[in-house]
């Protein structure tokens, strides 16, 4: 058995590591009895800037687990690895390609694979027709249905969905209801996490030291403004919220770490904010990531609107988290199904006052209810749970999560009452009212006339 691990996450591949050493995945494989194959990929839009998970220097002791590593450039050349898509004939041929060049048995494979709805995931999926799939979870979007439907020759290959364990008691959604839910521990989880940290100075981009004790907050940028959920002046508003309640958990310094494409402008907003709070502020530009800074730091809060790191700080080390926009993000969150609402859905059941959604089974409840809305035929296994939580609803909470078009348009509790006009012009079978009842008039009218031309004779 040869176990494939197509990852291009940091995430995704602490992930693989800390079930490896868990023992989820099964025993050693190496000799001659397979290997585990690390194949890592860079998914960003240009490749050539970012550091991917096959170069990291800090991700070294993590790729120290797989038995080898297969470089998908060396295959696909300049072809960039999202827009890998073959076509369907050519698949037997590459099929024999790669298990020639990576030196395969492609009766014997275990194909691990994140964000499977995209290139290359769902190239690789296709062109190892024999291979069982594990998908690997690369945060808080694993907890999303599917985004697009995968076909039967691929879903049904689909065993199990490896993650690790941040929302305790919560189950993630994309491969259900056939795939298993694998939770990897998060105390694991963290330890692998840990390994990433060099042991470099930890220090500002001033220079200044930040791990000296001092009590800390840290604000996470994500630059939202770029997936046009928010314009600039908003996002920097928003980034401002987030000061104060970081600033509200009453540290003597906040360290704020920007999104690495966020403009300067937002940097300087969230200085003033901080300062006039009274409190230190500093900003951190280094490799480390939020989880492992929070620990060098000894983080008395995490705070920002949507971001992975929020749940995993708090599963690790039980560390405050906080965020702020939550509820204006959800209304603005367009189409309703974009693959962010889940994230942020949790986020803020994690985070709100008086959180009715403390309770995992609850969480996992309002999850279920926002992932069939989102996407009814594909999790359309999950509509008695989202008629069970909605039945019980208040208005308010509701709105919160739900638009009234999809309560509307699915026919779900809660929706308003739909009016005459609505009606006319709902779709019945695929086809509007309006058009059913125009192409029925035709109809009639096409055999009347065949009538009259029976009785003239014609």
């Amino acid at each position: 058995m040869t176990q494939i691990f197509a990852l291009h996450s940091a995430y995704g591949l602490a992930t693989v590591a800390a079930a490896i050493d868990e023992g989820v995945l099964g025993p050693g494989l190496g000799g001659a009895g397979g290997d585990r194959v690390l194949v890592p990929f860079v998914s960003a839009r240009v490749p050539e800037i970012v550091t991917g998970i096959g170069a990291d220097p800090a991700l070294a002791p993590l790729r120290s687990r797989f038995d080898r590593i297969e470089e998908l450039d060396t295959l696909l050349g300049p072809l960039h690895p999202s827009g890998w898509a073959p076509e369907p004939a050519d698949l037997p041929l590459l099929e024999r390609l790669f298990t020639r060049a990576w030196n395969l048995d492609a009766d014997d494979l275990e194909l691990f694979v994140q964000s499977p709805q995209v290139a290359p995931a769902r190239t690789l999926m296709s062109l190892f027709p024999r291979a069982r799939i594990t998908i690997v979870g690369d945060g808080l979007m694993t907890y999303s249905p599917m985004r697009v439907p995968l076909g039967h020759a691929v879903s049904s290959r689909i065993v199990r969905v490896l993650h690790a364990d941040v929302v305790p008691g919560v189950a993630p959604l994309v491969g259900s209801p056939v795939a298993a839910s694998v939770p990897v521990p998060v105390a694991a989880f963290g330890r692998v996490l840990d390994e990433t940290d060099l042991g470099e100075p930890l220090v500002d981009t001033a220079g200044h030291p930040l791990d000296d004790g001092a009590p800390t907050a840290i604000v996470l940028g994500q630059y939202l403004s770029v997936l046009g959920l928010l314009s600039a002046r908003e996002e920097i508003a928003l980034q401002r919220d987030l000061i104060d309640r970081a600033a509200a958990a009453g540290p003597a310094r906040i360290v704020f770490k920007p999104h690495p494409a966020a403009p300067p402008l937002q940097t300087d907003a969230v200085r003033e904010r901080a300062l006039s709070h009274g409190v230190e502020f500093a900003v951190y530009r280094g490799p480390l990531a939020a989880e492992v800074l929070a620990r060098r730091v000894d983080a008395r809060a995490v705070v920002a609107a949507f971001s992975t790191a929020l749940p995993t700080v708090q599963a690790l080390r039980g560390t405050m988290i906080a965020s702020a926009g939550a509820a204006m993000l959800l209304r603005r969150l367009r189409p309703y199904e974009n693959s962010n609402r889940v994230p942020l859905t949790i986020v803020d059941a994690l985070t709100r006052e008086d959180s009715p959604y403390a309770d995992p089974e609850l969480l996992q409840l309002l999850v279920d209810a926002v992932g069939y809305a989102m996407q009814p035929e594909i999790a359309g296994h999950l509509r008695e749970r989202a008629e069970l939580l909605l039945r019980g609803l208040a208005p308010a909470e509701r709105e919160r999560y739900f638009a009234p078009e999809q309560l509307r348009d699915l026919r779900l509790p809660g929706a308003s009452p739909e009016g005459a006009a609505r009606r006319m012009l709902r779709s019945a079978g695929g086809t509007g009212r309006v058009e059913e009842l125009r192409l029925t008039a035709i109809g009639a009218r096409r055999r009347a006339g065949r009538v009259w031309r029976v009785m003239r004779g014609r």
